[in-house]
């Protein structure tokens, strides 16, 4: 269980983006099933048993920014005593970078960078008055190393990273926890489309229950501890390339 302030973790509130499905969905479950209460914006609840104690599903899509603010405004006001962050949405579209139109870079950038600083800039103000929280970011292993066909998904995840160590710096004196996690593979619904995906051995990628226990370690070190990076990757790294599935 990961206890608030004053060692209840039954009041903490957290709020965690891209919670309908893979790893935001897997958070989820195991923060509520820890006794915490979680606030989850998703594009599609479709797959979740709801209602859920504890659990409040706000359907959105994070990448149409001209919207975003009113939207986190809207929840900062609803609920004043949120305590955690988890920016974990995010999807990745790969190939040389030349095979990318314009519209297509900006509509990545939007959703694995952009809506990030926005929800940070969003909930900060709120998590500073709360004088002890979390603010933690779903990175990618593209941000420590790059990758064939995914530089523009990796110029968003190594810009994130960027963006996390600068407000771990930035934010420590207002009693705030900045940091990242950067997972990958993980067995998700992320390849679905896509043109490769891990290989079948469970080595071959993460669960998406592990990074969820990643974050839960973060959110749960002592309060003048902050974890600031977590890098993952399975023990025997294979991927395999095959057309996207229903093509």
């Amino acid at each position: 269980m990961i206890a608030d302030a004053n060692g209840d973790p039954a009041r903490r509130l957290i709020l965690i983006t891209g919670a309908s499905r893979g790893i935001g969905r897997a958070l989820s479950l195991k923060l509520l099933d820890g006794g915490s209460r979680v606030v989850g914006i998703g594009r599609d609840f479709s797959q979740w048993s709801l209602p859920r104690t504890g659990f409040e599903a706000i359907t959105a899509d994070l990448a149409e920014l001209d919207g975003l603010p009113g939207l986190l405004s809207g929840i900062v006001k609803a609920h004043p005593e949120l305590d955690a962050v988890v920016s974990n949405a995010g999807a990745g579209r790969f190939g040389h970078l030349e095979q990318f139109s314009p519209r297509q870079v900006r509509a990545s950038v939007d959703l694995n960078l952009t809506q990030h600083i926005l929800v940070a800039r969003a909930f900060l103000p709120l998590l500073k008055r709360r004088g002890r929280a979390d603010l933690i970011f779903m990175g990618s292993e593209t941000a420590l190393a790059g990758g064939i066909k995914g530089a523009v998904y990796s110029a968003c995840k190594s810009a994130l990273r960027g963006l996390a160590r600068s407000l771990r710096q930035e934010c420590a004196a207002g009693g705030v926890r900045v940091g990242i996690v950067n997972p990958g593979p993980v067995r998700t619904g992320f390849f679905d489309g896509l043109a490769f995906r891990p290989g079948a051995a469970p080595e071959n990628a993460i669960a998406p229950e592990d990074v969820a226990d990643a974050v839960i370690a973060m959110l749960g070190a002592p309060p003048g501890t902050v974890v600031d990076e977590i890098n993952l990757s399975p023990l025997k790294k294979v991927l395999r390339f095959d057309p996207p599935a229903g093509r």
